[in-house]
């Protein structure tokens, strides 16, 4: 990842709308903030959340509140908790789902 040129710049995240993303169950409630090809995003995952698609995108990922289940489409599965983060590249063949029966919010950069 390469963070292109940009201010200083101070994220607000209470006041960054959300979007609604619908999961197969569940929904993930997302705070974006766009610069060039970097997305920095506050995710909150509701209780009973299933991601409705693999995803083969790379991304840090911060577990900042609640419980993260993250399935590797090879059939590795972990449980992250708050403080906890995972690393996967836009390369390879670590295609990943995430679901939360508790619920979760989660610091993304990717």
């Amino acid at each position: 990842m390469k963070i292109p040129a940009l201010p200083f710049t101070v994220t607000d995240w209470s006041k960054v709308e959300p979007t609604v993303h619908p999961g197969e169950t569940g929904q993930a409630l997302w705070r974006t903030f766009n610069i060039g090809d970097v997305r920095v995003r506050m995710v909150d995952y509701s209780p009973g959340y299933l991601a409705d698609h693999w995803c083969d995108r790379g991304h840090v990922l911060f577990v900042v509140a609640g419980e993260l289940d993250t399935e590797l489409r090879d059939g590795r599965k972990f449980t992250l908790k708050p403080g906890m983060s995972y690393q996967v590249s836009d390369f390879g063949d670590a295609a990943h789902r995430s679901s939360t029966a508790v619920g979760a919010t989660l610091f993304i950069v990717d």
